[in-house]
């Protein structure tokens, strides 16, 4: 049975890796809806965005966070409050 060979350190340390994998995938999908959320930014510029997150991911995401990371929370805020934006009420 492999789940027996397992020991509790293993579980816990695969269980940081998933989590940490997810929280991974979780920021390069909001950094590239930012990208094409935000009205600030041009096509060319979006488009080198994109071209720097996909072909250096972890320098990119890391990058975009400290150069516009900022605007992220404005750019969130002013899809919820849309016109056609949802809410639980």
């Amino acid at each position: 049975m492999v789940l027996a060979e397992w020991g509790v350190g293993q579980l816990i340390w695969s269980m940081l890796w998933f989590s940490l994998f997810v929280i991974w995938i979780w920021l390069l999908i909001a950094v590239f809806a930012d990208i094409f959320r935000s009205r600030d930014l041009g096509g060319g510029a979006k488009a080198l965005w994109v071209i720097f997150v996909i072909v250096v991911p972890y320098l990119g995401v890391f990058v975009y966070l400290i150069a516009r990371g900022h605007k992220m929370g404005d750019h969130s805020a002013g899809a919820a409050g849309a016109p056609g934006a949802t809410t639980l009420t």
